[in-house]
């Protein structure tokens, strides 16, 4: 088995995430539900992405609608540009989005924002055929993504969010004022965004219905360099890759220096979110921010960096890191005929602000956690275990009675009761003890209690690491002293 199909057989063994309506032949693909595991450790991960980014910058977070007004898509240049290139079968009908179908076949790089012209002479150049029935392809078009939905009886236009920045530009000018805000300002937000996929595929990797938390960072385009929290970040060690795929490893300070990055602000919240992505347990040797080029890059974005993390399916991009200039509260203050200038309180200059963004995707930061904390043992038994960092991890700790007779069971079930109370804790009372070891590890859990008969007689349980496997006795009262020194050490 590939690491994918591997991480995708726990996920669905272990109560992680699984295909949404799949007891029906009809259900659409693109949509996937988290199980009891999978809820756990995502609300844990934004938990992290909360602390790490949110706190730390002393962000504000809105929670906005999913549905919006079609003004909102006409200002933000969605209802005309947010669209993916298609190609039919002329024979068949089958359709393909294009940019992706002609890289499998021919291993030759497509931006998706190619010309469609230049699209069709690839396809003729190849003479790529239809895979289903080998029929001849027509002409490229373009296939707007988002979902239209018609709200009341009269079915009046709009949209299910593509992103969910566009709440936080609408919303900026009422939160600024509201919570007296200065700038640089960020504004955060977590939520599902929706996208008519063409063709979603690999789980949580390309979704039509997703989870991202975005950060809008408002700025003083005048001050992008006047940032005194850089120092804080200014020795972050960040990979950056420039558009012909060399990686300068450098620190937040010398990517400025060098002209690698633009300024301080974009150094300061790219160096931020790397240093979040290094508490997740993914392998930071195997990141990149991968700055794009004119024809890979939004058309929102001026400046673009994705930040990728090496996968056994290829590089995976998990936060899209745009400095969208005054794009968007420019289109919306001419659409809505609102004033969204504000007053710098650093000068009282009246300024537009300008954007820079990070936008991350939850599922695929997940997947991707998922994987590079996977670990086959074959050391011991070929056991699997999930190194997951206790603070992800669904589960913090196991409680297993060696035995149900003679009271170990009753003991269990108290100390499963208090612990309970303040941690993600499981009572397992069935088959061997190694077999409960394995259950455990395999789904990330850093602790297991053992109770025995030692416990009857002098109130002390046996705590086993999942990744040294070793263990030590320890006093039941010391218990949550133990469980929280490992939760703020690791």
């Amino acid at each position: 088995m590939t690491n994918y199909e591997l991480i995708m057989k726990l996920a669905l063994e272990r109560g992680f995430y699984f295909p949404s309506c799949e007891i029906y032949g009809d259900a659409q693909a693109g949509f996937w539900e988290y199980g009891p595991r999978g809820v756990s450790m995502k609300n844990k991960f934004i938990e992290l992405w909360r602390r790490e980014l949110v706190r730390r910058d002393g962000m504000l977070e809105i929670d906005g609608s999913q549905v919006m007004s079609k003004s909102v898509f006409v200002a933000s240049g969605h209802i005309g540009n947010f669209t993916d290139p298609i190609i039919k079968c002329t024979k068949c009908n089958s359709t393909f989005r294009a940019d992706r179908y002609i890289s499998e076949k021919t291993g030759e790089n497509v931006p998706e924002r190619m010309p469609d012209e230049e699209i069709d002479q690839l396809i003729k150049k190849h003479e790529l055929k239809c895979q289903n029935c080998k029929g001849d392809f027509g002409n490229v078009s373009r296939f707007n993504m988002m979902f239209r939905v018609g709200i009341g009886p009269a079915a009046e236009e709009a949209y299910l969010r593509p992103e969910t920045c566009q709440t936080i530009f609408v919303d900026f000018a009422r939160v600024f004022k509201t919570m007296r805000g200065k700038l640089p300002l960020g504004i955060a937000q977590i939520g599902k965004s929706f996208r008519n996929e063409i063709a979603p595929r690999q789980s949580l990797l390309r979704l039509r219905e997703f989870y991202q938390a975005e950060i809008e960072v408002f700025c003083n385009p005048n001050k992008l360099d006047d940032l005194p929290r850089f120092e804080e970040v200014k020795n972050t060690v960040l990979n950056i890759s420039d558009e012909s795929s060399t990686v300068n490893q450098v620190t937040a300070e010398e990517a400025i220096q060098k002209g690698i990055l633009p300024n301080k602000l974009v150094a300061y919240y790219l160096a931020l979110l790397n240093e979040f992505y290094s508490k997740t347990g993914i392998d930071m040797k195997r990141t990149r921010f991968r700055r794009l080029s004119d024809e890979d890059k939004a058309f929102y974005a001026s400046i673009a960096f994705d930040f990728e993390v090496e996968t056994s399916i290829g590089w995976l991009e998990l936060v899209a890191c745009n400095y969208r200039s005054d794009y968007d509260l420019k289109g919306h203050s001419a659409t809505s005929k609102q004033n969204l200038e504000v007053i710098d309180p650093s000068d009282q200059t009246k300024v537009l602000p300008h954007i820079f963004e990070l936008s991350m995707g939850i599922d695929r930061s997940l997947y991707t956690i998922l994987e590079h904390c996977y670990f086959q043992d074959f050391e011991h038994e070929n056991r699997l275990v999930l190194k997951l960092k206790p603070y992800l991890a669904p589960i913090l700790v196991g409680v297993l009675p060696l035995m149900t007779k003679d009271g170990l069971a009753a003991k269990a079930e108290g100390i499963y009761a208090d612990l309970k109370q303040d941690y993600d804790t499981f009572l397992d009372e069935s088959g061997s003890i190694g077999r409960r070891y394995r259950r455990l590890e395999e789904i990330g859990t850093p602790f297991a209690v053992t109770i025995d008969k030692t416990t009857m007689e002098d109130d002390t349980v046996t705590v086993r690491d999942r990744d040294s496997m070793q263990q030590k006795r320890i006093q039941i009262s010391q218990l949550n002293n133990f469980l929280q020194g490992a939760l703020k050490d690791s």
